[in-house]
């Protein structure tokens, strides 16, 4: 149910998704008795479109989620044990429409996770995806990730996939079921900067203690934030990413998925 709600109700309140539906609903009204509120509504929605697709509003949204975990240091440690890289880069569907991995968002977390093999060797490399679609087929994230990391000169004893998952909580859940780490090892979580929060919290929640590796950031420094968008689009496309992962983050705190609204690094 929880999943079910999350795609149809957070779905419905994107920003973009919103106003589009408001400037619709608007639109209709114009021509009955209620032609005043239509009018109001048709200019409310474009205004708050150019708010949103030229203004800061999407920094602004996703800078504090960018920010709360810092990049990760190898320090002195002992090397990673495993990787963990969480999906949402393939889109299964055109890699099953193509027979071939179609990588259409957020490539650095495969690029990150593939370096990280290189660079430690005996890690053993863990793609976590499945389908997040409400009305699912056979295509899952998972089934090419394989292909794009033994492209990238990853051997395929190394790799494990989980192709099970349809959200972050299973990405959790399903990951620590399938790995059953011990104790003192050192695991890595690679996932977008602004995904990070909600990620930790619930890895944290399900028991299985990760080292958060954040990459594919969407806002620069802090001078940054305050800067107006030149593509509509983009600016659309950022408040709608921040918006579903704060929904996100209220949504998974209410139902006690996660323990704190904005999970941050842990005390030492």
């Amino acid at each position: 149910m929880f999943f079910a709600l999350s795609k149809t109700i957070g779905f419905l309140l994107l920003p973009t998704n919103f106003l589009i539906g408001m400037g619709f609903v608007g639109a209709i009204l114009m021509f009955t008795r209620f032609a005043s509120l239509g009018r109001k509504l048709v200019i409310a929605a474009v205004l708050l479109l150019i708010i949103c697709g030229l203004s800061p509003l999407g920094n602004l949204l996703l800078y504090p989620l960018e920010q709360r975990f810092p990049p990760w240091e190898a320090g002195s440690a002992a090397p990673p044990d495993g990787i963990i890289v969480l999906g949402g880069s393939i889109e299964a569907d055109l890699s099953v429409a193509h027979d071939t991995p179609v990588v259409r968002s957020s490539p650095d977390r495969m690029i990150a996770a593939a370096a990280l093999a290189h660079r430690y060797p005996k890690a053993r490399i863990v793609f976590s995806g499945g389908s997040a679609k409400l009305i699912s087929n056979d295509a899952r994230e998972a089934d090419f990730a394989g292909t794009i990391f033994e492209s990238l000169g990853i051997d395929k004893s190394r790799l494990i996939m989980e192709r099970a998952s349809r959200n972050t909580q299973e990405n959790a859940e399903f990951s620590k079921a399938l790995l059953a780490p011990k104790d003192g090892e050192r695991w890595l979580l690679v996932t977008s900067a602004f995904h990070m929060p909600r990620s930790v919290g619930l890895f944290r929640k399900a028991g299985f203690a990760v080292e958060p590796y954040p990459v594919d950031w969407r806002v620069g420094k802090r001078a940054d934030v305050l800067n107006f968008t030149n593509v509509a689009l983009d600016g659309l496309g950022r408040v709608d990413m921040a918006v579903r992962e704060w929904m996100g983050l209220i949504a998974y705190r209410a139902t006690g998925k996660i323990d704190d609204l904005l999970p941050g690094p842990a005390s030492k």
